[in-house]
């Protein structure tokens, strides 16, 4: 990794708020390092067979010492009140669904959380004094919650619900973009 140039930002400490977007930033963090999968499943590496080559059993020792790996980088990227929560789990595995289960809530939780903030995104109007820049944030702010329950929006969908939702000030703009574009292939930026 130091080869490449390329050096990771500490990991941000989950305190107990904010679970989604730490739980984001933390993943990307342990695919970095090759440590996702690990994390994604309690196997343990297949035993070494009979004779094995100086490569085998440094790839086993290495797959061995990946768990290890990953769980320190969840124990480290907590605070102390939220290690005491998982210092007693045996497996990275068991660490992320702890925290997971624990500050994401239940299936249930989700659940509603979905619906309250699908129900905020189709009400979201522009208002009058608002401008578009502004109106797309509240927007995008929706979106991205959305999206950190696991939710999939498309581009189109987000412009298609600023169209609509635009005050009568705007028709003519809107007329003219859908004349000459491609509505299902306009970014929200365009």
């Amino acid at each position: 990794m130091a080869s490449s140039g390329f050096s990771l930002a500490p990991l941000h400490v989950f305190n107990g708020e904010g679970f989604n977007i730490w739980a984001v930033k933390t993943r990307t963090y342990l695919q970095a390092f090759d440590l996702r999968e690990v994390v994604n499943s309690d196997a343990e590496p297949a035993p070494l067979r009979a004779n094995p080559t100086v490569a085998q059993i440094r790839h086993h020792t290495d797959e061995r010492t990946k768990r290890h790996k990953a769980m320190s980088c969840i124990q480290n990227c907590v605070t102390d009140v939220i290690f005491m929560r998982i210092m007693a789990c045996e497996t990275p595995k068991e660490a992320w669904d702890k925290l997971k289960e624990e500050f994401q809530g239940t299936e249930r939780t989700r659940q509603q959380q979905l619906l309250n903030l699908r129900r905020d995104f189709e009400n979201l109007k522009m208002k009058e004094k608002e401008i578009v820049k502004q109106y797309s944030d509240r927007i995008m702010a929706v979106v991205n919650s959305l999206r950190l329950i696991g939710e999939q929006f498309s581009e189109a969908r987000i412009v298609e619900k600023v169209m609509f939702t635009l005050p009568k000030r705007y028709e003519a703009k809107i007329s003219s973009l859908e004349d000459s574009r491609d509505l299902t292939t306009i970014s929200l930026t365009e």
